[in-house]
């Protein structure tokens, strides 16, 4: 009996570790420390992370399911390819997602909810986007706090799965703000106004300009990314699919 508790404790904390490997290794990776298409040698995450290949394998199978990982010749495990049109393909459904989630939040959110996006939007104003130590890359505080925003703009929403799925997205999207950020800090978009502009219509309990200027946002980070010819084209496609889930 004594052995069976022991195996079984030995067992959850297994699970345990590998729950943290997940976040771990996802975070790397939407940073990229790990480019996209690179290989995930088991020996190197292993000496990396200084734990054993049994959870770090149920780590990588997790993030397989969520898209951040493929499995190669059901084997061995590499990162997530990135394109343009993937890109796309998750913005157009993010803003789906975010302005119904919106929607909602703001139909049901109360006073703490609001104070709540308050916060968040007061200390991402005091971080710099981009990385003073590391030119030409995003300040990771500042994405912890963009996403906090983020978080905290739909926590008032009543559905779940938009709640999940809306976070999942995000997480793909901050992906590609890695890897494209040296394309977008020109100053070419006030991201600061953006943010702005979707808190005061949250405040005002405009559902229809929150959303909005939410599905801009979103498109906006998109377009940029992918460059200003292949974005004004997908971006007038996105808009007209978004149009009525943003004015809901």
């Amino acid at each position: 009996m004594k052995f069976e508790l022991l195996e079984e404790k030995g067992k959850v904390a297994e699970r345990t570790q590998a729950s943290i490997l997940t976040d771990l290794i996802r975070r790397d990776i939407i940073a990229s420390i790990f480019p996209p298409g690179s290989k995930l040698l088991l020996r190197e995450l292993s000496a990396r992370y200084e734990v054993g290949t049994i959870p770090l394998r149920e780590a990588l199978s997790r993030l397989a399911m969520s898209g951040f990982v493929e499995v190669v010749d059901q084997r061995g495990f590499r990162v997530a390819r990135a394109s343009e049109e993937e890109l796309l393909d998750i913005t157009r459904v993010m803003t789906h997602i975010e302005a119904e989630a919106l929607e909602d939040a703001i139909a049901h959110g109360d006073l703490a909810w609001e104070g709540k996006v308050v916060a968040a939007y007061h200390q991402l104003t005091k971080l710099p986007m981009l990385n003073d130590k590391v030119p030409g890359t995003l300040n990771p505080a500042w994405e912890v706090a963009h996403d906090a925003f983020h978080t905290a703009l739909l926590s008032a929403c009543t559905s779940t799965w938009l709640l999940r799925l809306a976070a999942l997205l995000r997480e793909h999207q901050a992906r590609y703000r890695f890897l494209t950020v040296h394309e977008i800090e020109v100053g070419v978009r006030d991201v600061s106004a953006e943010h702005s502009a979707i808190l005061k219509a949250v405040l005002n309990r405009d559902a229809r300009a929150a959303c909005n200027s939410l599905v801009d946002h979103l498109n906006t980070t998109a377009r940029l990314a992918v460059g200003e010819s292949v974005g004004k084209t997908s971006t007038k496609k996105r808009t007209r699919k978004a149009a009525p889930a943003a004015a809901a």
